[in-house]
């Protein structure tokens, strides 16, 4: 057994191997940016090694820094978790050559299951059925259009080197195509470095299920069952489960066999995923999307329900030991389901936020994959997940009413998340039944975001500002009572509280203890509040209400409840909407970032939609469109250009104004 491991690799993953690397006895290595300089998997780790700048091309995708910071340390193994050199067969030839174990399957089969193309033929052969359709190296030059619609539309553009959703397209024209492969091409080879794609027929009302497959080196391949990962935005997923509602034991036999032979037919070792598309229609045919041949991001709903841990095994495994578990041995106990939390707005299209973690509080009771801790900043340089909240229970309902209530009890202050939208989509009708498909997301939408903060939140804020305001001395002098008090007359304090694109003006009257609330022109309403330690207290007609808050550089306010969070300040002017929101003006960036492609140049007509350029956070690509029909009179940016949150962009000039 190897006595140091390093993990290359940061965020929640880059915890949680620890975590199991400690209990084995392991000595861990963390690697980090200059970003990450204070995170949680740096701190928690055993030792620590700076391996660059915060660019991930500079950091976490180097090579070199990577297997220098392995041998300054002495780690006999490298765990790449997921995402960045996880699945990168120069990264697993150079560990190997440099005599250090690369916790994964060999160079062979990351080269056959690392290109879907090469891997879709791989699986065929082995008689495992696969998704109709076909690929850049089998389409003559010019004739891209042409195969386009031999396959036939709807249909996806998929990268060939990479998954995770980055550069994935759905094309429903053929006048779709040109402008989808374009920004595909530019993502995938952002992410990857490859900009081959494949095109594959898109599965009516589609299911994503997944077999997890573990291999030993010495012949031995099962499977520990399915998880379902129907339920994505912009074809990434955000909540999973295990087992899948869908399948029969039937069915669930013939898939787990299919993800046995695919696995065999590379002489794969580790644990990987193989990957199947389903219509809901006919539940019992599937078809191969992919195999990953690293760990999922969703591997806890597998370890919940086989009381397996998956990355112990990957060691072991590594480390040339048999498995001891035989198919006949893994049993699904129970149901898990898996909710990732991420900083991002759903209601502004799910585009990345960010900010510095004031206050967090995680729930207790379930199992929750970090990497957060007060202070954390979240910037722009990675993949914006910040932690899996996973619950367990005896069956289905008893784990989402479980995942619910732990949601309900998770609060980030600092920077907007998904937190909300996450509780929304779990109490979908749809989705209690088990009627998913992965273009759920996509059709019920308007029902599961909205961007209105409640006014309960509005007469928070205004309590908590006139907490604020109590002098800390015994009172003595009534002219220091805040309450607005008069002679003859009882006067309020008035407070012109906005909370992102909302304002909202509340008239408070008398103290925080027993005070009469006014919501703009509504009615009075009879209300006290406190604070208790991290909490607001508010006591209302409906009963007692608890919020988490905190406050930001003393001026703008944070508060949280039952999975919901705002932040309220109290400036004179409306904050400015953001770039596609606004009806003319000046065009800003919804989110902090870097400039990929600027499309217009100064003086060019353009028409409302017309795409201005794009920018990139957090691996997601974000297009600006013109706001009207007009002139581009001003362009604040060029392309590689780092840009912040609501910083102009551009000026579109309708042509009646000039």
């Amino acid at each position: 057994m190897f006595d140091t491991v390093l993990v290359a690799n940061r965020g929640e993953i880059a915890v949680r191997v620890i975590r199991s690397l400690r209990a084995m006895g392991i000595r861990s290595v963390a690697v980090y940016s200059d970003a990450d300089a204070g995170a949680r998997h740096v701190i928690e780790a055993d030792t620590a090694v700076r391996i660059g700048p915060a660019e991930a091309s500079e950091s976490y995708l180097s090579i070199p820094a990577i297997v220098g910071a392995a041998r300054e340390t002495g780690a006999r193994a490298v765990h790449p978790g997921y995402g960045f050199l996880s699945e990168n067969v120069e990264f697993a030839r150079a560990c190997e050559e440099a005599g250090i174990t690369f916790i994964g399957p060999t160079v062979d089969a990351i080269n056959a299951m690392g290109d879907k193309i090469r891997a879709k033929a791989t699986v065929s052969a082995a008689g495992v059925p696969v998704v109709p359709g076909t690929s850049d190296v089998d389409i003559a030059e010019g004739g891209f259009a042409d195969a386009a619609a031999a396959v036939g539309y709807p249909l996806l553009l998929k990268p060939s080197a990479g998954g995770g959703g980055k550069g994935m397209r759905l094309v429903e024209s053929a006048g779709e195509l040109d402008s989808a492969a374009e920004s595909a091409r530019r993502e995938a080879k952002n992410a990857f470095g490859d900009e081959t794609l494949l095109l594959e027929r898109f599965v009516t009302t589609p299911r994503h299920i997944e077999i997890q497959v573990l291999a030993d080196g010495h012949g031995n391949v099962i499977h520990l069952g399915e998880r379902e990962c129907s339920l994505q935005r912009r074809h990434q997923k955000i909540i999973e489960e295990a087992p899948s509602v869908l399948l029969d034991e039937e069915t669930r036999a013939r898939m787990g066999a299919s993800a046995v032979e695919a696995a065999r037919s590379v002489g794969y070792v580790g644990a990987g995923t193989v990957e199947f598309i389903v219509s809901s229609r006919v539940p019992d045919e599937f078809f191969f999307m992919e195999m990953n041949t690293r760990l999922q991001v969703e591997h806890p709903v597998t370890e919940l329900v086989t009381g397996l841990d998956l990355v112990e095994w990957q060691v072991r495994i590594a480390a040339g030991e048999h498995l001891t578990v035989v198919q006949d041995d893994v049993r699904l106990n129970g149901h898990a389901v898996e909710a990732r939390v991420y900083a991002e707005d759903p209601a502004r299209g799910f585009i990345p936020t960010g900010g510095t973690v004031l206050a967090l509080h995680e729930p207790d009771g379930v199992r929750v994959d970090s990497w957060l801790d007060e202070g954390a900043v979240i910037g722009s340089h990675y993949d914006p997940m910040l932690a899996k909240v996973i619950a367990w229970g005896a069956d289905r309902g008893a784990a989402l009413r479980k995942l619910d209530l732990a949601l309900a009890d998770t609060a980030v202050l600092g920077l907007g998340t998904n937190v909300a939208f996450l509780r929304g989509l779990l109490a979908d009708e749809e989705v209690r039944a088990g009627r998913l498909d992965t273009e759920l997301v996509a059709r019920r939408i308007d029902s599961l975001v909205s961007a209105t903060v409640p006014e309960e939140f509005f007469v928070a804020a205004a309590l908590d500002r006139l907490l604020a305001l109590q002098p800390t001395t015994p009172i003595v002098d009534p002219w220091d009572v805040p309450s607005g008090w008069r002679f003859g007359i009882r006067g309020g304090v008035t407070f012109r509280l906005h909370s992102g694109d909302d304002e909202s003006v509340v008239r408070v009257k008398g103290a925080p203890s027993d005070a009469e609330v006014v919501v703009g022109d509504g009615d009075p309403t009879r209300v006290s509040a406190r604070w208790q330690g991290e909490e607001l207290q508010v006591r209302a007609p409906g009963g007692l209400r608890r919020y988490r808050r905190a406050l930001a550089d003393g001026r703008v306010l944070w508060l949280a409840r039952e999975g919901r969070s705002f932040s309220f300040s109290e400036r004179d002017t409306v904050q400015l909407a953001h770039g596609d929101s606004v009806d003319a003006g000046p065009v800003k960036s919804p989110m902090p970032g870097s400039v990929l492609v600027v499309k217009v140049a100064r003086g060019d007509a353009v028409s409302a939609g017309t795409p201005l350029m794009v920018v990139e956070a957090m691996k997601m690509e974000h297009t600006i469109t013109a706001p009207v029909d007009g002139v581009v009179t001003e362009l604040h940016v060029q392309t590689g250009q780092q840009v912040a949150l609501d910083e102009p962009l551009a000026m579109v000039t309708p042509e009646e104004q000039r």
